[in-house]
């Protein structure tokens, strides 16, 4: 017969640990260097934002070399720096995201983590080589436009990464609380918001990168304030403090999506203002309408990023469950 020790551990093993609630270590490092690739990735989209806004897309005007060289730096003059520059951090970026893929693949026991790490480093590939076909096809406002959203979605990814290795996530039980009846369910409008704002991010790129007029953006603008202020007074007022004073894994990132939204309205109109109204007729791109446009695509980063992480804590906290199974150290599945 197995000692009691052993079936005590076989039956802790078999609890039903989704990943609403995981019991794995905490890896001080690993989450720290998840943190510093999406911070750095941040920091590459304002750079593309600047090589935008600057119209210094072609200043370089090959790829993958430089003006024919693989490692000389260039004269760092006009919009070389801002182009030359956005390479060297997305280099720099895909350095972190092959080690951020390896070491989660060996180190994390989820497995939809390894996965995860693995898309992560597949979007920042793909991501690479549609940069390098807006300099050979001469800046197209569909690769382009694309370039721009997949950016967006390897940062989302990234964040993903370092909230799934927290100490917060692997360490805290979820507050599971109920619904409150209403429709569409909160999840559902997360959902929404998430999609709806991509829509507004895509139709963002093509007006940035001359592919379609402003109105479709602004127009969409609306729905987005619509929806996203549902979202988020939904959220808040389905986890109130009074009632649920532990759950501000779901109140926070609703205030911060909130706030997020109405800073980028502003920044948004102030986009308009200086690039269509005031900037329409300027020989080159004016500091206004630059510092304005980078904040504006910045922000938005931040906002779709944050509205992720809301869907997440959302789904998480709510009691709908997904199980996933890894090994544990005997070899033998775990929920994870």
């Amino acid at each position: 017969m197995a000692p009691a020790w052993s079936k005590c551990r076989r039956c802790q093993c078999r609890k039903e640990l989704t990943l609403k609630s995981v019991a794995l270590p905490y890896n001080r490092a690993q989450h720290r260097f998840a943190v510093f690739t999406a911070c750095v990735t941040f920091l590459l989209i304002i750079a593309g934002a600047l090589v935008t806004s600057n119209d210094a897309g072609l200043s370089v005007p090959d790829w993958p070399t430089s003006f024919g060289s693989l490692y000389k730096i260039p004269h760092l003059v006009g919009g070389v720096r801002f182009e030359r520059t956005h390479r060297m951090i997305a280099q720099f970026v895909g350095f972190l995201s092959i080690i951020l893929a390896a070491w989660t693949w060996r180190a994390d026991r989820r497995r939809w983590m390894k996965y995860l790490g693995i898309t992560a480093l597949g979007l920042v590939i793909a991501q690479g080589i549609l940069g390098g076909l807006t300099v050979l096809f001469y800046l197209p406002a569909a690769i382009s436009s694309a370039h721009a959203a997949l950016a967006q979605t390897f940062f989302c990814v990234t964040v993903l990464i370092a909230t799934f290795t927290g100490p917060k996530w692997l360490h805290e039980a979820p507050r599971k609380a109920a619904e409150d009846g209403k429709r569409p369910a909160l999840f559902t409008l997360a959902l929404l918001s998430i999609f709806i704002l991509y829509l507004q991010l895509i139709l963002g790129a093509l007006f940035r990168h001359h592919g379609l007029s402003w109105w479709p953006h602004v127009v969409n603008a609306a729905a987005v304030t619509v929806i996203l202020s549902w979202t988020a007074i939904r959220a808040i007022s389905q986890y109130p403090e009074m009632r649920y004073p532990g759950v501000d894994a779901v109140r926070r990132p609703a205030i911060a999506m909130l706030s997020l939204m109405i800073a980028q309205l502003c920044l948004g109109f102030v986009a308009f203002l200086t690039r269509v109204a005031w900037g329409r007729d300027a020989v080159q791109p004016e500091l206004p309408m630059v510092i304005s446009t980078v904040t504006h695509v910045a922000v938005g980063a931040l906002l779709l990023a944050t509205t992720v992480i809301l869907a997440v804590q959302v789904w998480r906290n709510l009691p709908v469950g997904f199980a996933e199974r890894i090994p544990n150290r005997e070899g033998k599945p775990v929920a994870a």
